[in-house]
C-alpha cells in the first residue's frame, strides 16, 4: 500500500502560481512513476503530468510550458509547479503513483485525496 497526501493547493488570480505537492508513504517511492491529474466539476479525470523513475517527463499539451514536474525521492515527495495560471485551470489536482509512467487514469492504483485550485479571471 501506498499512501499519497497532496498539499499546496489554494486560490490565485490567473497569472499567478502555485507549487503543489505530493507526500508519500507506505512503499519506497523510488520504485514509483508520479503523476498528476485534475478533474474540473462535471468533467472526467485528465492527466496533467508525469515523471518517470529515471526522471523523463511529459505533459498535457495544456500545461506543457506553464508547468514543471519533479521528485525528490530522499524526501519520498513530487512537486507540481504552475505558473501563468489560467481560469480553465480550475479543478481539483490529484497525485498518482504507478508501476509504469502512463497517461491513462486507469493504469495508477494509488491516489492523493486531492488539492483544490482555484483561479480567478
Amino acid at each position: 500500500q501506498v499512501q499519497l497526501v497532496e498539499s499546496g493547493g489554494g486560490s490565485v488570480q490567473a497569472g499567478g502560481s502555485l507549487r503543489l505537492s505530493c507526500t508519500a508513504s507506505g512503499r519506497p517511492f523510488s520504485s514509483y512513476a508520479m503523476s498528476w491529474f485534475r478533474q474540473a466539476p462535471g468533467k472526467e479525470r485528465e492527466f496533467v503530468a508525469v515523471i518517470r523513475l529515471n526522471g523523463i517527463t511529459e505533459y498535457a499539451d495544456f500545461v506543457r510550458g506553464r508547468s514543471t514536474i519533479s521528485r525528490d525521492n530522499a524526501k519520498n515527495t513530487a512537486y507540481l509547479q504552475m505558473s501563468s495560471l489560467k481560469a480553465e485551470d480550475t479543478a481539483v489536482y490529484y497525485c498518482a503513483v504507478g508501476a509504469v509512467a502512463s497517461t491513462d487514469v486507469h493504469h495508477y492504483s494509488y491516489w492523493g485525496q486531492g488539492t483544490q485550485v482555484t483561479v480567478s479571471s
